[in-house]
């Protein structure tokens, strides 16, 4: 049976767990700035204090711990007060779903990216993905191109240039050598 913490040393370690510029996040930072995203961080009067926030593309990205946010691929949950920890998760979940809803209703577009997928195995693939999903909410939001749509024969187009007025030099405007003076 693996050793137990105490109280303290659970407190002690678990207050040190960091919650801004985590390495997840770190690595998606990176990244995006590489490919030529501007954001910003942690934008107080989004829902949710989204940890990157694109205002240009209304897109917001959370990077979240898998732990946490109780994410399918944790397997180990802690076996002390365990009800509390499941509780606690729970209650993660509903404020993300609930702070997704609000943001996607303000018409934001939300991609939550999971620490496990940043474990430098799936890394490249997560980061590739990304950059699609960010490729098509760049066009999306740029516009797609429209087809030109031809006038009716009947209708009266507007022109698109008038006609150039014929040149006629000014008589104001001589064009004589310059006379030299010694």
């Amino acid at each position: 049976m693996a050793d137990r913490m105490t109280r303290e040393q659970r407190h002690r370690c678990m207050s040190r767990i960091r919650g801004r510029d985590t390495k997840p996040e770190l690595v998606v930072r990176r990244w995006l700035w590489r490919q030529g995203y501007r954001y910003r961080l942690y934008v107080k009067s989004l829902p949710g204090r989204p940890d990157i926030v694109m205002r240009k593309w209304r897109t917001v990205i959370f990077v979240n711990g898998c732990f946490w946010h109780g994410h399918e691929c944790q397997k180990h949950r802690p076996a002390t007060n365990a009800q509390f920890w499941r509780e606690k998760i729970e209650r993660n979940r509903e404020r993300d779903a609930r702070n997704q809803a609000l943001l996607q209703a303000a018409g934001w577009n939300v991609i939550v990216v999971w620490e496990c997928q940043l474990m430098p195995k799936r890394r490249m693939e997560t980061l590739r993905e990304l950059d699609l999903v960010l490729s098509r909410i760049v066009l999306d939001r740029t516009g797609t191109p429209h087809p030109y749509s031809w006038p009716e024969e009947d209708s009266n187009p507007a022109v698109a240039a008038e006609t150039a007025p014929e040149y006629r030099p000014s008589k104001a405007i001589s064009r004589k050598a310059p006379e030299n003076k010694q």
